[in-house]
């Protein structure tokens, strides 16, 4: 794992790591968006406040930029008060090679988010809108 400042760079084999849950009574957010993508980035308020609101909640921002690009995805998290914890690059420009690995339901298109409450993966392909996210994870906290 290659570490850029906060921001860690990370291969498909650290990602599958990330997204075990290992019977840990936790939720876990991980969201993944890109610099470029514009949906991406007006959902990500919303990541943060939730983040916020759930203290115990584990949130993962996993950038799907290449590599290269690393310092600006950085910048940028940062800007938007990303979990500096959390915050990862996923360097495997060969995304039909994992993203099955995510979720069979993903096309591909992002953003794109898992939770894992309980060992279950619930996937969603979509721009999450205000008061969406949080609403989502107090029903899976149920």
């Amino acid at each position: 794992m290659a570490q850029n400042g906060d921001l860690k760079i990370i291969k498909v084999p650290e990602l599958e790591n990330i997204m075990k849950n290992s019977g840990s009574e936790k939720i876990k957010v991980i969201n993944f968006w890109a610099t470029w993508c514009k949906p991406c980035l007006k959902e990500l308020p919303y990541f943060v406040n939730a983040q916020s609101q759930f203290p115990d909640a584990e949130f993962i921002y996993m950038s799907i930029d290449f590599s290269e690009n690393a310092a600006k995805a950085e910048k940028f998290a940062q800007k938007k008060k990303l979990n500096p914890s959390g915050l990862y690059l996923i360097d495997d420009v060969d995304y039909n090679s994992w993203i099955d690995k995510v979720s069979p339901e993903w096309s591909g298109a992002i953003p794109a988010t898992v939770i894992i409450k309980d060992g279950k993966k619930y996937f969603y392909e979509k721009e999450f809108h205000e008061g969406e996210l949080e609403e989502l994870i107090k029903q899976k906290l149920n």
